[in-house]
């Protein structure tokens, strides 16, 4: 029986690659120690948005530290911490445990505290006990095997613990991203885990430039094993020299992926809309397969765009100067209740530019966290109303009229005090 594949969340990943099995055991051999995470956060976002339940496990990081780089993601209650530092490598400082008595909005996440993270065995029945919680399909991510040699003392340590989880994690129908330093563990360590694992990927730096190198690839057809791939990367996309080669080719997957974002759903919600299953959308948006005529037409209808859309850059669309109300289609928010604003994107969402003009209305007494995940330059016109803007300086009022501008800092908060609904014209900028 051939088994499921799904979507690493870095599509010319699942490419070269062939995507990722249900069942795999990934490995990064991280040369720099900081080059893993851009990959796994990819990861745990593509598995947030299929509403599949995913296990972090830190033991090189703080919560709070976590939390930061975590951002939006740690707001799903699909995604769990397992705390290995606090009383790990953190030693039970008053420092890190005052995390826990932070009266601060706590995120939606689960974080489960563990006390002695220094005892394997407690550790393995805790992390099982997690998972045994969560059922099937559950993925994973820990974040340093380094961190755990440190902390159990010896390589010996390491390799029993992952000769016994691997193969249980792979029969329990599992994804799990296993993240170690290079440099830090012996070739005999490497070798050992390399074996056992399904894939092995090497991430490396040298003279500025970051590649990407395919060591095992177990069940897979691909011509791309030891071949180093450059890539870049900008805040969570990543940009290989393949895909700069191939730019003007059709890459149905990407434009698909763009429009449904624009529109604001996630691949489940455009699944359910379009009557497949999210593992397809998210296959199609990988490039792992194309989905059927029907199915095409209808992803066309649900995003209201036409369907050479998905296969040509949209020409027509950058050469017209002038677009009718009718073009503007509502949007919704998928990081806010439902209900708590309203939001038009007044462009065509086939429409290649750098900023996105939407029409945002918040109704009077809302309270609200920022309507945008984005990490652009933002610009916001106010129309009618007044609203509340909390910034990490301080809170400021805005009124018909002003202008607010955004860099780098995101609000926190967004309130309408007022009885009307406040509107304003918003541009975001890529």
């Amino acid at each position: 029986m051939e088994r499921e594949r799904v979507s690493s969340g870095v599509g010319e990943l699942d490419r070269l690659l062939g995507g990722l099995f249900i069942g795999d055991n990934v490995v990064w051999y991280d040369d720099a120690g900081s080059l893993a995470s851009l990959f796994y956060i990819n990861f745990i976002q593509t598995s947030l948005a299929q509403e599949k339940p995913v296990i972090y496990v830190s033991f090189d990081r703080s919560p709070r530290n976590l939390l930061e780089k975590l951002g939006a993601l740690a707001d799903s209650r699909n995604l769990t911490i397992l705390d290995c530092f606090t009383y790990g490598k953190g030693a039970g400082s008053d420092v890190f445990r005052k995390f826990y008595d932070d009266k601060a909005p706590a995120p939606r996440c689960r974080i489960v505290q563990m006390k002695e993270p220094q005892d394997m065995a407690k550790f393995r029945e805790a992390f099982y006990a997690l998972f045994d919680a969560l059922k099937n399909d559950t993925r994973f991510v820990f974040e340093s095997l380094t961190g755990m040699q440190e902390l159990w003392g010896g390589e010996a340590h390491i390799a029993g613990f992952y000769s016994h989880s691997c193969p249980r994690l792979y029969e329990l129908n599992t994804i799990a991203y296993w993240v170690m330093e290079k440099q830090a563990h012996s070739r005999r360590l490497r070798a050992k885990i390399n074996q056992i694992a399904q894939v092995a990927i090497a991430l490396s730096v040298k003279r500025g430039t970051t590649s990407l190198t395919i060591l095992k690839a177990e069940e897979r057809h691909t011509d791309h094993l030891s071949t180093p791939h450059h890539y870049w990367s900008k805040d969570l996309n990543v940009q290989f020299e393949t895909d700069k080669r191939t730019s003007r080719q059709i890459d149905l997957g990407v434009r698909l992926k763009s429009l449904r974002k624009k529109r604001g759903l996630s691949q489940t919600e455009l699944a359910k809309l379009v009557g497949v299953t999210s593992s397809t959308i998210s296959q199609v948006e990988s490039n792992l397969i194309y989905p059927s005529l029907p199915a095409l037409l209808k992803m066309a209808e649900v995003l209201a765009v036409p369907v050479s859309s998905f296969f040509q850059e949209s020409r027509e669309v950058t050469k017209r100067t002038i677009f009718q109300a009718g073009d503007a289609i509502e949007v919704k928010l998928p990081n806010l209740p439902a209900g708590s604003i309203a939001a038009r994107l007044l462009a065509p969402e086939d429409l290649e530019a750098r900023a996105e003009p939407y029409l945002v209305e918040i109704p009077p007494q809302k309270c609200l966290s920022h309507f945008f995940i984005h990490k652009g330059e933002e610009l916001g016109y106010v129309l009618a109303g007044t609203l509340q803007i909390k910034l990490a300086e301080g809170v400021y009022t805005v009124r018909a009229g002003d202008v607010i501008y955004l860099t780098t800092d995101m609000p926190s908060q967004w309130k309408n005090p007022g009885p009307n609904v406040s509107k304003m014209f918003w541009i975001k900028i890529t």
